[in-house]
């Protein structure tokens, strides 16, 4: 029994000492399990957490760019930028959205449509996605919402940075204007991509458009300390972005805004270039838009107004507008003629009121005609027959040939603007091509006189004229201006040049032949009978010489030929388009320049008295332009 008892006992310390070894083997193994995680976590994986850790004490906030100017000829800021005071929410950092709208409504006495709106880009978005609340508070609001901020978690006020133009519509069509960025920008950009942020503005059209890389800037970045709450409670770091670059255009803003003036009310264009540079002086469609519209997004009611309006504000007329030339043509028919040695001057046509062409009627605009013409006295008075006799020995083709030489058929500003319009001159091989017809002689003759299928836009008119202007050379179009080049060395260049390949090349095989040209001009504006003598200046300082045009927008029937009704008594969309091309001053030549009215009429009434008022003010704003140009004087 003894022996038993002792046996029992044995067991029982084996069994007990069994057990505590397995106890202390399983505590040495959490033990080293605790001790090993522990060196994992503070040793090996030290800057992981720290960078967490970092993560949710540290915040980073990304600032739009700021945005380079414009400037004009003379350095004036044509867009310019200002502070935008806006508030930001992203749903996912709010804990409950529905109060914190409803504070800021209290707040901001903000109106049921606009919380409603507020709502639903709420539900149209991600969560994590950014609701800009306001992009327009006053400084007023801005500062009430901080005051109350710290019970406001999640609300983020933001300055932002929004585009001022200080000349309103003056500058529309040639700037642009900068609006959101859209899905379509982000996608298409990579720079804006890069450094987009909620409320980033970029450029739409126009100059803001074209350059917007070089516009945009970088941006600043804030690192600052948050505590438990979110709540900011230290600055750590500052990185500050670079503004975009600043760029200076060649145009005047003076002349830009007289120009704006001289066209109110009417819809038509004016542009204005130096015939030696190509560098634009002024270019203006009317009428336009302010895109400081645009800055806080366009109203569906204004937006609809601008795109229903019937003389088309958002189109750039002078750039995108195609128009029959009328017979601001005249003068490179003529050209043509002589440069291929179809006509002499000296050739006589007689003009009664019209001629008769396979049985078609061909008009003449005077309506008892002109008597016998030669050709300078044709462009001088703009005989229709004449020019539809000359057309007819000359043919389209060569035409063709002659117009696109000086610019007519082709975009003129090739790297600024993406909705320049090429137009049409037309040719025998175009129409088979375009249409899938023959070219007819009666087509050709209509042509000599601006009209059919021919189809240019304000500036390539302009550039037509400055190359006639320069002595027939070419010259190269610009918004940007140069001050290197030295007007009397481009002189020399053009003078000294006979390599067709050459940057100044001559367009003309006969320099005489564009001397008698431009005398007819001359004449056409400075003496008795020429079409535009009305619009003269006599002073040689201002005495400029030009060519009207008058572009019929529908066939007469001889019904309405007879009746021979004044202007007012003609519906408005029925009237001639009214144009005038000119160069001055004369004896010195220096700028071109191109007036359409839309619908007004005859040239020499709606369109060449424009010009004469607005070449006084060319000219004497000529010396200080030319002071920049010499001296280098603005600073961008």
């Amino acid at each position: 029994m003894l022996g038993d008892g002792i046996g029992s006992n044995i067991r029982k310390s084996k069994l007990i000492n069994r057990r505590m070894f397995i106890a202390s083997t399983a505590k040495a193994i959490v033990f080293f399990g605790i001790v090993s995680r522990l060196f994992y976590l503070q040793v090996e994986q030290n800057k992981k957490y720290l960078t967490l850790s970092d993560k949710n004490r540290i915040r980073e906030n990304k600032l739009p760019p700021i945005r380079g100017e414009f400037k004009d000829y003379f350095g004036k800021i044509i867009a310019g930028n200002l502070d935008v005071y806006e508030l930001h929410v992203i749903p996912e950092q709010v804990e409950d959205f529905r109060v914190l709208i409803t504070r800021v409504k209290q707040i901001l006495n903000l109106n049921s449509k606009k919380v409603e709106k507020i709502y639903k880009i709420k539900n149209n978005q991600k969560p994590w996605e950014t609701i800009i609340i306001s992009d327009n508070l006053t400084w007023e609001e801005f500062s009430k919402i901080n005051y109350y901020l710290y019970d406001l978690p999640g609300l983020k006020p933001i300055i932002s940075v929004g585009r001022n133009y200080p000349y309103n519509e003056s500058y529309s069509h040639v700037l642009g204007y900068v609006a959101y960025a859209s899905q379509k920008d982000l996608a298409s950009n990579e720079i804006i991509n890069d450094r987009h942020v909620p409320g980033l503005r970029v450029g739409k059209n126009g100059l803001e458009k074209t350059f917007e890389n070089e516009l945009i800037g970088t941006n600043t970045i804030q690192r600052f300390e948050v505590n438990a709450y979110g709540k900011r409670i230290n600055q750590l770091e500052v990185q500050d972005g670079n503004k975009g670059n600043s760029l200076r255009i060649s145009i005047d803003t003076e002349i830009q805004n007289y120009t704006n003036e001289l066209l109110n009310g009417e819809a038509g264009s004016i542009s204005v270039m130096d015939i030696y540079t190509g560098e634009i002086v002024a270019m203006n469609s009317s009428p336009s838009f302010n895109p400081n519209d645009f800055l806080y997004g366009i109203g569906s009611n204004k937006w609809k107004d601008l795109n229903q309006n019937p003389f088309k504000p958002l189109i750039n007329k002078t750039i995108s507008g195609l128009y029959s030339p009328g017979s601001t043509i005249k003068p490179i028919v003529a050209l043509s003629a002589l440069e291929h040695g179809i006509i002499k001057p000296s050739m006589t046509v007689r003009c009664t009121d019209s001629i008769d062409f396979y049985g078609q009627k061909f008009h003449c605009w005077k309506k008892k005609g002109h008597g016998y013409m030669n050709l300078r006295n044709a462009i001088k008075q703009s005989c229709d027959v004449y020019f539809y006799e000359t057309a007819r020995l000359l043919g389209v083709d060569r035409l063709n040939e002659t117009a696109r030489k000086f610019g007519l058929g082709d975009v003129v500003l090739k790297d600024f603007f993406d909705n320049e319009k090429k137009g049409v001159v037309p040719s025998t091989k175009w129409k088979k091509e375009a249409i899938g017809q023959n070219w007819y002689l009666g087509e050709t003759l209509i042509t000599g006189i601006g009209q059919g299928y021919i189809q240019t836009t304000p500036l390539q008119l302009t550039l037509m004229t400055a190359q006639l202007a320069n002595g027939g050379y070419k010259i190269y179009p610009t918004i940007i201006p140069d001050n290197n080049k030295n007007i009397q060395n481009i002189k020399n260049q053009m003078e000294n040049n006979t390599d067709y390949n050459s940057k100044y090349t001559s367009l003309v095989k006969n320099k005489e032949n564009i001397k008698f040209v431009l005398d007819a001009m001359f004449r056409s504006t400075n003496e008795i009978q020429g079409t535009s003598y009305r619009s003269r200046i006599e002073d040689p300082k201002y005495q400029f010489a030009g060519k009207t045009g008058t572009a019929q927008v529908k066939r007469i029937t001889e019904e309405e030929r007879e009746l021979d009704r004044e202007l007012n008594q003609i519906p408005y969309k029925e009237r001639d388009h009214a144009w005038y091309i000119a160069f001055g001053p004369y004896k010195n030549p220096r700028y071109a320049l191109t007036v359409l009215v839309e619908h007004g009429g005859s040239g020499s009434s709606a369109a060449a008295p424009i010009a004469k008022k607005l070449f006084k003010k060319i000219i004497d704003r000529h010396d200080e332009r030319e002071n920049i140009r010499t001296n280098d004087t603005v600073n961008l």
